[in-house]
């Protein structure tokens, strides 16, 4: 039943404004469905490159000091991986170095970060100051064998998320700054 105060005009007018405010919310959910079924992904400014499909690690053995890595940590934590190609040396051993500096800037959150580095540890002059800040990790079944480098004196990196999904792949000549900038991105 209508009130017989309210004229047909303002009845018109009030419902138009519901449906304009219904419109200004459901806009952008109906945009998003139309962008997602038609396949458009948002490009983030990400300087590693996605994994895709994304995969999770948490069944490959990764052995550190003859235990198995946690990639599931007690806290939330990422692990850097360090994939270095065969006979890392001065190039490789710098780019280390770089990719342990981008965790010391993470200040306050760095311990929200492990580095872990999977392959045989450099020799190379001034390595005994880099690596103590990597655990040093086997990796049998060659689980990271797709990322790791093939050139020599490099380093490609994985980054992987606490719950053990990868996230994204640094290949060998990356810029350690995007590593970092990444990282800081993640990591709050």
């Amino acid at each position: 039943m209508t009130d017989p105060n309210v004229s047909t005009k303002n009845l018109r007018s009030s419902r138009l404004k519901l449906i304009l405010i219904m419109l200004v919310f459901l806009a952008p959910i109906i945009a998003a469905g139309l962008l997602t079924l038609s396949g458009w992904q948002p490009e983030g400014k990400g300087n590693g490159r996605p994994i895709v499909p994304q995969r999770s690690v948490t069944d490959v053995r990764v052995d550190v000091d003859g235990k198995p890595w946690v990639w599931r940590d007690s806290e939330p934590r990422l692990t850097l991986i360090a994939l270095p190609g065969p006979g890392c040396a001065d190039h490789c051993l710098q780019t280390l170095a770089l990719m342990r500096n981008a965790r010391i800037v993470l200040n306050a959150n760095a311990d929200r970060l492990r580095l872990l580095y999977l392959g045989t540890p450099p020799t190379a002059p001034g390595a005994d100051g880099v690596m103590p800040s990597w655990k040093l990790g086997s990796d049998a079944a060659d689980a990271f064998g797709e990322f790791r480098p093939t050139e020599p004196d490099t380093v490609s990196a994985v980054l992987i998320e606490s719950n053990g999904t990868a996230l994204s792949y640094y290949p060998a000549g990356f810029d350690p700054s995007g590593l970092r900038k990444d990282m800081q991105k993640v990591i709050r």
